[in-house]
């Protein structure tokens, strides 16, 4: 039984919640290896750190010798999930699933073994279902019984239309289930309903009703929302190795164990040995060293973590700056007010951005700390401008 307490400790590593943990154990000691399923509609072809989170779980259960099965749902993709969304979401064409589906793939196998990972399609299977068969699905809920959806009531609730299809969706992905016979589906916390239903329509079926494990939203930079690329709060998992370092280097000491528990690969006993070394004096600056150092040899290798490294080390901890800054020449007008600068040259998103920035004593000109929110440039100004610990920009006015 000790064996099985370590594997459960792993699969429970992160979760949210697992319904029902008590049907896993069951499937655990039968000893065969269980079919555990991702559903992913290709949506936008890349993806951060917080969409890897359930990857990782996936590879746990590869490691443990499962079945994984990564689900393209290129025909529920074009339907469009509207899980979490106050609004239609528009379908995609065909042909923009596929190219979407073919990034998503060549970006996960970064995550999961290509040689034990299963790729399917639903269309393989929902196409054919034809009218009489999407009918005969559609006759297995209620109305009533899709309004618990808490999405679909609040956009009733507030006169905002809902389309027919998208009462569909769940069916559909819970379909997916019947026909891959899946033991167990992940997902995030959102797409609690959809995963529900896959259990109600195993069991219509006679089949043993899926385990479903919920894994939480990855926190973003910003330590608040929700990693989004909306909230510029992310990390993409194509980024370059040295913009990936400063990133993960600039999340709070609390949230470093969050994204250990989520993101690393590390035995939980190390991670455990971690918090222990931090309680008794360690800089937690080095052990966020060791998950950047991680995170960027999955996605990239290992002499491109020891490079970012190295880079960090020399331009952050010893003030440097760095030699490859690119040169943005601008032009100077009447004279260029310093947030409209910092906006032009890229170094922050709105100017109402660069205010604050500038409050913060965020902002230096050739290594001198800006204050005065109402400098204006003109023709002829040439300087380093430095935004935060991580941007920087030659800036000639002309």
């Amino acid at each position: 039984m000790a064996d099985l307490d370590q594997v459960l400790a792993e699969i429970k590593r992160g979760t949210d919640e697992i319904l029902l943990e008590a049907d896993l154990i069951e499937k655990l000691k039968e000893g065969r290896p269980l079919k555990i399923k991702l559903g992913a509609d290709p949506t936008a072809p890349d993806i951060h750190l917080g969409h890897t989170v359930i990857l990782n779980k996936l590879r746990t259960f590869q490691e443990l010798g499962h079945e994984v099965i990564f689900l393209i749902g290129d025909f529920t993709g074009m339907v469009g999930d509207p899980s979490g969304k106050n609004s239609t979401r528009p379908p995609l064409t065909r042909e923009d699933v596929l190219a979407n589906a073919e990034t998503y793939k060549e970006q996960v196998y970064k995550i999961l073994d290509p040689a034990k990972t299963r790729i399917e399609f639903n269309s393989s299977w929902l196409e054919p279902l034809g009218a009489a068969g999407m009918i005969r699905l559609a006759s297995k809920q209620t109305v009533a019984r899709m309004m618990e959806r808490d999405d679909f009531k609040k956009r009733y609730g507030s006169g905002q239309s809902i389309a027919i299809h998208e009462f569909m969706y769940p069916l559909l992905q819970g379909y997916d289930s019947v026909a891959l016979e899946a033991d167990v589906e992940l997902g995030g916390t959102d797409q609690k309903f959809n995963l529900l239903m896959g259990r109600e329509l195993q069991k219509a079926e006679g089949q043993k009703p899926q385990t479903v494990i919920m894994m939480p939203l990855l926190v973003g930079l910003d330590g608040v929302k929700k990693m989004s690329k909306s909230a510029h709060n992310y990390i993409g998992v194509s980024e370059p190795a040295n913009e990936m370092f400063g990133k993960i280097m600039s999340i709070s000491d609390d949230l470093m164990w969050s994204y250990f528990e989520l993101l690393s690969f590390r035995p939980l006993a190390e991670i455990s040995q971690f918090k222990q070394d931090v309680d008794n004096g360690t800089n937690p600056r080095d052990i966020k060293i060791l998950l950047a150092k991680e995170i960027i040899a999955r996605f990239h290798d290992e002499a491109a973590a020891e490079g970012a490294h190295q880079e960090f080390i020399n331009r952050f901890q010893k003030g440097a700056i760095p030699d490859d800054i690119e040169t943005v020449t601008l032009p100077a007008g009447e004279g260029l007010a310093i947030a409209n600068l910092l906006k032009e040259a890229g170094l922050v998103n709105s100017t109402s951005d660069g205010m604050r920035m500038i409050k913060q004593g965020a902002v230096k000109i050739d290594g001198e700390k800006q204050q005065d929110t109402r400098q204006v440039f003109n023709a002829g100004f040439e300087a380093v401008v430095q935004v935060g610990k991580r941007k920087f920009a030659k800036v000639v006015l002309s």
